[in-house]
C-alpha cells in the first residue's frame, strides 16, 4: 500500500478545525475504525501515522489559509482522554523501518507547531481533559501553554518505560528537561509511573502550566486564548493561500509533479529528485504574490519537494541513495529569494521562508545517503543551492559536455546561504560545513552573487570534488555503486553523525540521541519480542526480560 502524505479537512477522519476570529480549535477526535492499516482499532484517541498526516496538514493550513488566526486551541472531542499517545497494537504489528518513520514524522509535525509559536505568531494551547498519556502528552509538550483539568481523572503520564519498555518516541524526554525545566530527579519518578501526576502537583513540577477546575476550564482557555492572539504581530485580516492539490503522477519508478520529479532505479538503490527552477520573473508586489497563491514558484516547489520526500522516506524503504540535481536558470531563482527577502515581513513572505527551513531540515533528517550532482543546466543558486550543501557529497562538472549547448555548471550564493534556513544544530549548512574554518565562510560570502564555476567552488570548498567529462561518468559511477554496497546499517549511523557537526539543541537531541537510542530499543527482544512488553501489553502476562545490561 503506497502511504499518501497529502490530505485535506474535507476528508479528515481524525481531526477538526474550528475558526472563531483570531482563536482556532484543533479538535482531536480519531475515528476509532479509521488505522492506516488493518489489525487495529484507534482507541482512546491513539493515534497511527494516518492521524499525524492530518495534523501535520492542518498545521500547515492554519499558517497558509488563516492569517486571522493569533492562537490555536488543542483539545480532544473525547471529554474521557485526551490522547493515549500512539497506538500500541500499530507498534507492535509495524516493520521496525515504518516504526522509526513514524515516529521521525511525529517528531517533525511537533517541532512545525512549535515553528509556528515561535516565527509565525501563532501560539498553541493545550486544554487537557481526561488522560493525556505518552505519545498525547508528547502532544501536549508541543504546545505553548498546557490547562489540565483539576479533578480525579485528568492526568500527564509518560509510561513507556514501565509498560512497554521503550522511550516515549516523540521528543517527551528532552521536552520534558529541556523545554519545561523538570527538575531531573522528578523527571525520573515522572517517566517511571503508570498512573501519571495531577492537579497541583503536575503544576509545581512545571508538567502543565495550570490545573484549573472543569467549572471554569473553558472560560480559562478562552481567555489565556484572547492573550496571546493579543501578543501576535500576524495581520488579523486578509485573505489566506488555499493549499490546492498537488499536480502529480505516479508510475511505476517515477513521481512527476510541476517543478519536481522523483525518478527511481531499485536495481541500484539510485533515486534521483530534479527540481526545475521558475520559468517566469519574480512578481511584482506582495499582492501579486497572494494573487498566485499555491501556485506562487518558491511554495509549489517546496510543497511538491516535502511531498516527494515523504514519499520517498514511506514507500521506498530500499533505495540507498538519493541523487538532488536542479536545473533552470540561476538568476531566475535568485530573483526569487530576492522577492522574498524584500517581503520577509509579509507574512506570506515569511510562511513560505520558513517553510523552505522545514523542508531543507527534513531533507537533512533523511536515511540516505545525499548526493548533489552539478552539471550544466543547473540552477544551484541562493535557496536551491542549499540542497548541495545538505548533500554528504557534492560533484560538479569541469567546463561542459561535447556537444551539449547549456550553461556551464555554476554555483551561485545569496543571503539566504548565510543563516536564513538554520539546520537542527542552529547553524546555516555551511557554518556546519566550516565549523572549524570560519574564515572560509568569509571567503565564500565575499563572493555572494557571482557565477562559481566548478574550479572556483572547489577551491571555496563548496563542493567535494570537481572533475572534467573525461573522468565525470567514471567518478559518479564509481560513487554510487560504492555506496549503494555499504551497509545501510552503518551509513545510516555515520551520516546522522556527521551532518550535524556543532552545538547540541533540543532538536539534536530529539533527532539523535533520543531516536538513536528509540532506533536500537525498537530491535531488542525486551521490547518487540514474543515476550517483550510490546507484544505483551494488555494481555495480562508480564513481558520476559533479558536482565543483562548492554
Amino acid at each position: 500500500m503506497r502511504i499518501d502524505f497529502q490530505t485535506s479537512p474535507e476528508t479528515y477522519r481524525h481531526w477538526k478545525i474550528d475558526i472563531d476570529g483570531e482563536v482556532a480549535s484543533l479538535v482531536m477526535d480519531v475515528d476509532e475504525k479509521g488505522g492506516l492499516f488493518e489489525g487495529y482499532e484507534l482507541k482512546l484517541n491513539s493515534y497511527d501515522l494516518g492521524v499525524d498526516i492530518e495534523l501535520n496538514d492542518a498545521i500547515q493550513r492554519l499558517r497558509f489559509e488563516h492569517p486571522e488566526v493569533k492562537a490555536v486551541i488543542m483539545r480532544s472531542g473525547n471529554d474521557r482522554t485526551f490522547c493515549a499517545g500512539a497506538n500500541i497494537r500499530m507498534l507492535a504489528g509495524a516493520t521496525h523501518a515504518h516504526k522509526v518513520n513514524f515516529c521521525k514524522f511525529t517528531n517533525e509535525t511537533r517541532n512545525s507547531i512549535e515553528d509556528a509559536s515561535e516565527h509565525s505568531g501563532q501560539k498553541y494551547i493545550c486544554l487537557v481533559r481526561g488522560t493525556a498519556a505518552g505519545g498525547g502528552y508528547e502532544l501536549a509538550l508541543a504546545t505553548d501553554h498546557i490547562i489540565l483539568s483539576d479533578d480525579s481523572s485528568s492526568s500527564v503520564a509518560l509510561p513507556e518505560v514501565p509498560l512497554l519498555a521503550v522511550l516515549p518516541g516523540t521528543g517527551g524526554l528532552t521536552r520534558v528537561t529541556d523545554k519545561r525545566k523538570v527538575r531531573r530527579d522528578l523527571a525520573d519518578v515522572f517517566c517511571t509511573i503508570e498512573e501519571g501526576i495531577r492537579g497541583k502537583r503536575a503544576v509545581d513540577w512545571r508538567l502543565v502550566d495550570e490545573a484549573v477546575p472543569n467549572s471554569k476550564i473553558e472560560e480559562v482557555t478562552a481567555q489565556r486564548a484572547r492573550e496571546f492572539a493579543a501578543a501576535s504581530d500576524r495581520p488579523g485580516d486578509g485573505p489566506g493561500v488555499s493549499l490546492t492539490p498537488l499536480e502529480r503522477t505516479f508510475g511505476e519508478a517515477h513521481v512527476k509533479y510541476s517543478t519536481v520529479t522523483l525518478e527511481i532505479d531499485r536495481a541500484t538503490g539510485v533515486a534521483t529528485v530534479s527540481i526545475a527552477g521558475p520559468d517566469d520573473g519574480a512578481p511584482a508586489s506582495a499582492d501579486d504574490m497572494l494573487a498566485q497563491g499555491a501556485a506562487f514558484w518558491p511554495l509549489r516547489a517546496a510543497r511538491e519537494l516535502d511531498d516527494a520526500i515523504l514519499h520517498l522516506r514511506a514507500n521506498e524503504p530500499e533505495v540507498a541513495v538519493l541523487v538532488m540535481k536542479t536545473q533552470g536558470a540561476p538568476d531566475a531563482v535568485l530573483a526569487y529569494d530576492a522577492f522574498l527577502e524584500a517581503n520577509a515581513d509579509h507574512w506570506l513572505g515569511r510562511e513560505i521562508l520558513h517553510y523552505w527551513k522545514r523542508v531543507l531540515k527534513r531533507v537533512d533528517l533523511t536515511s540516505r545517503t545525499l548526493v548533489a550532482i552539478i552539471e550544466p543546466g543547473s540552477c544551484f543558486a541562493g535557496t536551491l543551492a542549499e540542497l548541495a550543501f545538505a548533500a554528504d557529497r557534492s560533484y560538479m562538472l569541469i567546463g561542459g559536455f561535447e556537444q551539449d549547448n547549456r550553461p556551464e555548471a555554476a554555483l551561485q550564493l545569496n543571503g539566504h546561504n548565510f543563516g536564513r534556513y538554520p539546520m537542527s544544530n542552529g547553524l546555516s549548512r555551511l557554518e556546519t560545513r566550516f565549523l572549524g574554518e570560519p574564515e572560509s565562510i568569509g571567503a565564500a560570502q565575499a563572493r555572494s552573487g557571482e557565477p562559481l564555476d566548478a574550479e572556483t567552488a572547489d577551491e571555496l570548498g563548496l563542493v567535494t570534488f570537481a572533475f572534467d567529462d573525461i573522468d565525470w561518468e567514471d567518478e559518479v559511477r564509481i560513487f554510487l555503486e560504492e555506496r549503494a554496497s555499504f551497509s545501510p546499517d552503518g551509513l545510516t549511523g555515520m551520516e546522522a553523525n556527521l551532518r550535524f557537526a556543532g552545538p547540541e539543541t533540543m532538536e539534536t537531541k530529539i533527532f539523535g540521541r533520543l531516536t538513536a537510542w528509540q532506533n536500537w530499543i525498537f530491535q531488542r527482544p525486551n521490547a518487540v519480542g514474543e515476550d517483550g512488553a510490546l507484544r505483551r501489553y494488555g494481555t495480562g502476562r508480564k513481558p520476559d526480560y533479558n536482565r543483562t545490561r548492554v
